[in-house]
């Protein structure tokens, strides 16, 4: 057997994690999860590019793939890998510890590039963070999962979601007790939407400045795979987290059809 194409296998620990996330979200919000992944991408190589607009989302995007069968390797901030107890289960789960705004932050994308090589799923923030943008729509990317999908020949699936937001604030820890408390008796309705495949070709034409037009064509189609989960929220959104800041430095501008 050609063990360099065999895909990569979750953890036990990972498979647990995402069942745990499921029951984690049910008691909090109303997940609906719509769209799908291509059956025969579900076990990679294959890169899906979420939207990121709270902390709450990795525990929501854990439970919307459980749902569709994926186990996906996360790209997280090393924040979280240095938690005792968390930093450990991410490690054995086999998730990609990103060291944002150090010399080693090349580490991880050359981690995710193996992976994705290997067969793996990997999930990443094309953002890089959470979005700041007013409107909380997609906010101008960072080119890594563009530069992976590229270098690799993997598929991309924007992965949209909208409502985590309502229950952790941007600041957690900090006012996490009243989110929670507030989600427990509102139980917000979270929404996950596996879309269509990124069509990279065009983006991908020879020319300068590949890596930022395959980024942005991610971004548009997310942002695109966005907009009916929040079709009465156009401008900004209802709720309000006061703690959360407003940057209109990395807006997205929307290239044209």
């Amino acid at each position: 057997m050609d063990t360099a194409h065999s895909p990569w296998q979750p953890p036990l620990i990972w498979r647990a994690a995402q069942l745990l996330a499921r029951v984690l979200v049910g008691l909090l919000a109303r997940l609906e999860v719509t769209g799908d992944v291509p059956a025969h991408l579900r076990r990679g190589p294959l890169v899906l590019a979420a939207n990121h607009i709270s902390p709450f989302d990795p525990v929501v995007m854990a439970a919307a793939c459980q749902t569709r069968g994926i186990a996906p390797r996360i790209m997280a901030t090393a924040g979280l890998f240095r938690a005792p107890l968390i930093g450990f289960a991410m490690r054995r789960a086999g998730h990609i510890r990103v060291d944002r705004g150090t010399d080693a932050v090349h580490r991880a994308l050359d981690a995710a590039t193996t992976a994705v090589g290997g067969g793996s799923v990997i999930l990443i923030y094309p953002e890089g963070r959470i979005g700041l943008d007013p409107g909380m729509w997609p906010e101008r990317g960072k080119t890594g999962a563009a530069r992976l999908a590229l270098a690799c020949a993997a598929p991309v699936v924007p992965v949209a979601q909208w409502g985590a937001h309502e229950v952790l604030p941007y600041r957690a820890p900090r006012g996490m007790l009243r989110g929670v408390a507030r989600a427990l008796w509102r139980r917000p309705v979270i929404r996950v939407h596996f879309g269509a495949p990124v069509d990279l070709r065009e983006a991908a034409a020879a020319g300068p400045g590949v890596a930022r037009r395959a980024t942005d064509r991610i971004i548009d189609t997310l942002t695109d795979t966005l907009a009916p989960l929040r079709p009465d929220e156009p401008d900004r959104p209802r709720h309000v987290d006061p703690g959360r800041p407003s940057d209109t430095s990395r807006i997205h501008r929307r290239r044209s059809a």
